[in-house]
This record gives C-alpha cells, sequence and structure tokens, in this order.
C-alpha cells in the first residue's frame, strides 16, 4: 500500500495495463479543466487582494486529484466538497460566471451572498454546499450514499477533504459507516502535505493515509496525485466499484500545495521554499503536458490558444460578475420559511421604512 499508483511515465508515455484509455477529447478536456482552475486561481487571488472579492483558497499544484475524480462520475451522482475544488464544480457542469458570481456574494449569486467567499454550491450538478468546517462533508457523503442504497438508486458519492480532515471525529464516523454499511462512496483525500501550517507528518502515526481504510473493512489505494491519469484511473474503478455494490473506497492522492492555503495565509512563515520547488518539479500541468505531447496533442500553439481561450472566458464572467449590485437586503427575509410568518414580515416592513427615510 506504500506504493504510489502511477500511468504516467517521465517520457510522457503511459504504462499499458493501467491506462484508462481516455478518448482525444477527454484527455483534452481533462487538462482544459485543470488549467482553468490553475488560471482561475491567480486571477480570483489577484481579485482579492484589490479588494474585488472577500477571500479565496487556491489550489495550485493540486488540480489532478481535484479534476480528474469528479469526470470519474456519473451524471446522477453526488459530491460533497471541502473549500478548494473549482475545478470539480465546472467538471460537474457549473458555468464560470455563477462561480464568479458565488466568489462575489453578488445579486445573482444563488444563495444571495450567505454562504461565506468562495464557499459555491451548484445544485443542477448534485454539487453540495461547501462548509469551513473541517471533514463535516465526509458523514454528509455517507449519509446520502446509505439513503440511495435503501431506496435502490444506483448513485456514487464522492467525498473531497484533506490530510488534515483525517484527524476529525468525522472521518471517522463517516468511514466508520461507510465499512459497517457498505456504502457506495469513494472518500478522496487530498493529501497536499499542509494541513494550513502543520505537515502531514505530525498529522498521523500511520505511514500511510490509504491503509486507515483497512480498520474500517473496505480497500485504500495510494495514488500520485500529480498524475491525472492515475487519479482517474483509480475514481473510475472506485465508483464502478461502489455503484456494483462492492462498498466504499478510500484514495489517497499524494500531491503539494504550492501555494497558500488561503488568502489569508503566508506559508513562507512555516515551511522551506527547497520544498516547494522540489514539488514543483511533478507540478501536474507539466506531467500531464508530457502526455498530450507524446500522443501529439499538446504543441505551444495548442497551449497559446487555450490559455487565450481560457483567458477570455475568465475575463467576461468577471466583467459581467462585477456589473451585479449586492444582494437586496430585503434577501435577508427569503428563503427561511415556505410562507412569511407575521413577525417576519413586520420586521421586513421595519426595514423598508427606515431605508425609505
Amino acid at each position: 500500500m506504500g506504493d504510489l499508483l502511477r500511468v504516467i511515465k517521465d517520457d510522457g508515455s503511459t504504462d499499458p495495463e493501467l491506462d484508462p484509455e481516455l478518448s482525444p477529447s477527454d484527455a483534452v478536456r481533462l487538462y482544459r479543466l485543470m488549467l482553468m482552475e490553475r488560471i482561475l486561481d491567480t486571477r480570483m487571488l489577484a481579485l482579492q487582494r484589490q479588494g474585488r472579492i472577500g477571500f479565496y483558497g487556491p489550489s495550485v499544484g493540486q488540480e489532478a486529484t481535484i479534476v480528474a475524480p469528479a469526470l470519474a462520475l456519473d451524471a446522477g451522482d453526488w459530491v460533497f466538497p471541502q473549500y478548494r475544488e473549482p475545478g470539480a464544480a465546472l467538471a460537474r457542469g457549473m458555468p464560470l460566471l455563477d462561480l464568479v458570481n458565488q466568489f462575489m456574494g453578488n445579486a445573482a449569486d444563488a444563495v444571495h451572498g450567505r454562504q461565506m467567499p468562495c464557499h459555491y454550491v451548484f445544485r443542477a450538478g448534485n454539487y453540495m454546499s461547501i462548509s469551513s468546517c473541517v471533514g463535516t462533508q465526509i458523514p454528509l457523503a455517507v449519509g446520502a450514499a446509505w439513503a440511495a442504497k435503501i431506496r435502490g438508486d444506483r448513485i456514487v458519492t464522492l467525498a473531497f477533504f484533506g490530510d488534515g480532515g483525517t484527524s476529525t471525529s468525522d472521518f471517522h464516523v463517516g468511514m466508520n459507516f461507510a465499512g459497517a454499511f457498505h456504502t457506495p462512496t469513494v472518500f478522496v483525500c487530498n493529501n497536499n502535505q499542509w494541513a494550513i501550517s502543520l505537515p502531514v507528518a505530525r498529522q498521523t502515526a500511520s505511514e500511510t493515509i490509504a491503509q486507515k481504510a483497512l480498520a474500517y473493512g473496505f480497500d485504500g489505494v495510494r495514488v500520485d496525485g500529480n498524475d491525472a491519469l492515475a487519479v482517474y484511473r483509480a475514481a473510475r474503478d472506485a465508483v464502478k466499484k461502489a455503484r456494483a455494490g462492492g462498498g466504499p473506497t478510500l484514495l489517497e492522492c499524494v500531491t503539494y500545495r504550492i501555494g497558500p492555503h488561503s488568502s489569508s495565509d503566508d506559508p513562507s512563515r512555516y515551511r522551506d521554499e527547497k520544498e516547494v520547488e522540489r514539488w514543483r518539479l511533478r507540478d501536474p500541468l507539466t506531467v500531464y503536458r508530457r502526455y498530450l505531447k507524446h500522443l501529439r496533442i499538446w504543441t505551444e500553439e495548442f497551449e497559446e490558444n487555450i490559455e487565450k481561450a481560457i483567458g477570455d472566458e475568465i475575463t467576461e464572467a468577471v466583467r459581467l460578475a462585477e456589473v451585479n449590485p449586492p444582494p437586496p437586503i430585503e434577501s435577508l427575509f427569503g428563503d427561511v420559511y415556505a410562507e412569511m410568518p407575521p413577525h417576519l414580515e413586520e420586521e421586513l416592513e421595519d426595514l423598508k421604512r427606515v431605508r425609505g427615510r
């Protein structure tokens, strides 16, 4: 279990026994979504520094672990994210403009600015709302899978969490219930080596995170989280197994957070830049480019065109999002009850009078 599952070799070729054999269009889609997440992170972090959005959690270096599992799911499956999976939301069909609207919390935000910034949700894609509380999404994913199993729905739930999330009681509760009740759940641990400022070596005494699954009675797989094909292959196999009644799987995707934990973090205060540089050599975009080059898809012109197209999309989404005003203050009173009770109607009328003065 200590060995990492890898598909892409150093020269860009693949292990023929493990290659998921994506079609050329799917191979490009996977790359485009990873690159979109990378560019989006850079642009949104810049907007936060300019005061145009309130908060942002970048995921530079972790794109393969985020995008590939989402692409392994069917349309009816459910995603329970942590707070750095914009690529997964986009893979589930979330329009980029909707995502940016939620980053800004404006009047076009589907949740009317009630969530924390960068805590998005996409109901049409079965992409659940993000919570700041670490690990809470894990038992929720298991509960949804258990409910589906009771109903006879052949769906799979997928929970994203980090290495820090494995130290929570919710991790134990979710894993134990999933094992005992054989739920169709895929657990994706984004082991990026740092839970804010705590290194993974201080997080657990276990040799690996994947081996924790054995105590709960199901399989754990350790994957090179910077190899998008390996992550996709492992996630696809786990999803297929869960859908067929084979129970849950824990995927430990070993990767690295190259940037800060969030826009409020300064990683230079707790880690050595030499460590970061070593991991940059295994940048998931660089690894995947070698694969696309081996397929004779990637060229410098291909890269320039796709970067420009993504950049233009983001620029237009930001332009349209910033046209929207803040949510109307009256929205404070909506979506609480099916029919507004008298005391809230009275408070709403009071607010209107005060604002009209």
